[in-house]
């Protein structure tokens, strides 16, 4: 198995020369075991390894510190010696989210992936508003999107045709099936996606039948599943941690446990760009400045009141708005502690080389 196989290119191959010169070698990360790290190099070759002080100090967030699927340059120690991480090479995609509650911090849930795979299904599941949030996501990691509509079997098949249809209207980029993974539907699905070097990460609520995706890739049971609640219609994930596959057949898989809340980490722009048909109606209101209220000849709230616009989506957009406006002064505020901490910290070291050079002129006055 070479590089190329898991994942690496030409510009990782660029980036990395300088590395390369000081005699490291480079090395994706497959798992976090929290203190260290698994990582996977060329042969192959999988090692466990630990991450530099350096790394950690220059990482201005828990987002900028090493996650699975990053590739790393390694500095190989030698016989009973550390293998250490020396530096992090810059993400071409990534996929995160918010921290779940009032947190402003960003969680990575995948790095390096080209394809984003939602698994959902018909049933209880299935949620439009949470599959608005999972693509602006997706937009933003600069991945594709994928949607399993899963577990077709235990649903009637007017409703998982009519699921996959709004799926499609909500992101017309998006590749959407109908799949039962109890009935291998959905390996034959996920096999045109995975090639040698193509990454992908499979997202979705516990429940919907990821585990058993991922035991079909695999060829083994990788993961338990337990039986399905007759009342819900879902099985326990046993997903507990991430971790990158490599398959056997070719393409990398990047596992994630199941999902109870879509935090968005995204901004304004990726917003507008989701919502365009919003943006577009808003353009034909009478007024430029119009609060899409009470104004007189407001579009949105006539395409509201006409159906044209499903109330639905309208609120789900003046909700994602206020999150984001939300979390941006969070970050700002966050900023802003970070900086005054800096400076606070910077003050403190200049009054105490000033007490010791004023110290050493009183011990030592001929050295002045």
């Amino acid at each position: 198995m070479t590089l190329e196989d898991i994942g690496w290119n030409d510009e990782f191959e660029k980036e990395f020369r300088p590395y390369a010169k000081k005699g490291w070698v480079p090395a994706r990360l497959i798992r976090d075991n929290k203190i260290s790290y698994g990582a996977l190099l060329d042969g192959p070759r999988e090692l466990e390894v630990i991450m530099s002080g350096k790394v950690y100090h220059d990482a201005s967030s828990d987002a900028e510190l090493p996650a699975v699927g990053d590739w790393v340059a390694l500095d190989l120690g030698g016989d009973d010696e550390d293998h250490v991480i020396r530096a992090r090479l810059e993400r071409q995609t990534c996929f995160s989210r918010k921290l779940p509650g009032k947190s402003s911090e960003e969680q990575v849930m995948a790095a390096n992936v080209s394809v984003v795979v939602v698994v959902t299904d018909a049933g209880s599941d299935f949620n439009p508003r949470r599959m608005e949030r999972y693509f602006m996501l997706i937009d933003r990691s600069k991945a594709k999107p994928v949607v399993l509509v899963n577990k077709s079997d235990l649903f009637p098949e007017e409703l998982n045709i009519s699921a996959k249809a709004e799926i499609e209207e909500l992101n017309p980029d998006a590749d959407v099936y109908i799949t039962s993974a109890a009935k291998n539907e959905g390996l034959e699905v996920l096999k045109q996606y995975l090639k040698p070097g193509v990454s992908i990460t499979i997202v979705g609520s516990s429940g919907v039948g990821k585990s058993t995706l991922v035991n079909q890739l695999m060829g083994e049971e990788w993961q338990w599943t337990s039986e399905v609640n007759e009342l819900t219609g879902k099985g326990r994930h046993t997903t507990t941690a991430r971790e990158l596959i490599v398959l056997d057949e070719g393409g990398i898989l990047i596992d994630n446990p199941g999902i109870r809340e879509v935090q968005m980490w995204t901004d304004e722009t990726t917003l507008r760009e989701s919502f365009l048909d919003i943006d577009a109606i808003a353009a034909q209101c009478q007024f430029h400045d119009c609060k899409h209220g009470s104004d007189r000849g407001c579009a949105i709230r006539a395409a509201v009141e006409s159906g044209v616009l499903p109330v639905e989506r309208y609120e789900s957009y003046l909700k994602l708005e206020e999150e984001i406006e939300k979390l941006k002064k969070r970050r700002k505020k966050r900023q802003m502690n970070t900086e005054r901490r800096a400076k606070r910290d910077h003050k403190v070291k200049a009054r105490n080389l000033a007490d010791r050079i004023d110290y050493e002129k009183r011990q030592r006055p001929e050295r002045y």
